[in-house]
């Protein structure tokens, strides 16, 4: 049975814009490795992997919370034309809770962050979805 979720892997391209874009949401690094060799490339399902490994965590949250960087020495990674199209099979989104959701949106944007749409309100949640590093969606909710 499912505990908990732990954490969410991104492959990127910049490492510094994707560490600031999650810095901005509240994730701190917490470690930074380069990931090759056998064993990875056997996990991984990925011949000859080398990559930088960079874990991001929320502070003082329980259940811990991780968003892990991904970015690719070797092999150079697929492109994902359509990344920013919701209508991918697979990956869509991921959403994390907010406490006051028009403050952070309005922080956010003071930082450069675009957004997807205007915020909305559905099942009891206002949601807003931002424009995250490489072209993927991150949302954030605030429960009403």
């Amino acid at each position: 049975m499912i505990k908990y979720f732990d954490h969410i892997t991104v492959v990127i391209s910049d490492v510094e814009a994707a560490k600031h874009f999650f810095g901005l949401l509240g994730f701190k690094e917490n470690k930074s490795v380069v990931i090759k060799g056998p064993v990875f490339s056997s996990y991984m399902g990925v011949d000859g992997i080398e990559a930088e490994h960079i874990t991001l965590a929320l502070e003082n949250i329980s259940p811990r919370i991780e968003v892990q960087l991904l970015k690719y020495r070797q092999p150079v990674p697929l492109p994902a034309p359509t990344t920013d199209s919701l209508t991918n099979l697979g990956f869509n989104h991921i959403c994390f809770t907010v406490d006051n959701l028009d403050a952070e949106v309005e922080r956010l944007k003071a930082a450069g962050i675009k957004l997807r749409n205007e915020v909305m309100t559905f099942h009891s949640r206002k949601l807003v979805f931002l424009c995250g590093p490489d072209g993927i969606t991150v949302e954030l909710a605030e429960w009403v």
